[in-house]
């Protein structure tokens, strides 16, 4: 029988015991990256979102909110050059 691993978990599995640097270069690699590899950066900000408290939450919210105001739709990724 198979062994299923669900999406979570093989992240997880992936990054675990890379160090501080190879975690970078991972989240680095993926933001305006593939768009397979947003599932990765979602499952690491769900482990940040879970650990930082409702302050430094409502400070990611601001964040957030204020880079979605300044953005139009169909402009998300920046362009590098």
């Amino acid at each position: 029988m198979p062994v299923t691993i669900d999406l979570r978990q093989a992240v997880l599995h992936k990054v675990h015991g890379q160090s501080e640097e190879d975690l970078r270069s991972m989240i680095e690699g993926s933001v305006d990256g593939p768009e397979a590899a947003l599932p990765g950066l979602g499952v690491v900000f769900e482990m940040v979102w879970k650990d930082i408290g409702k302050a430094k939450q409502d400070h990611v919210i601001g964040l957030l909110h204020r880079h979605l105001e300044e953005i139009t739709p169909g402009s998300v990724t920046t362009e590098q050059g």
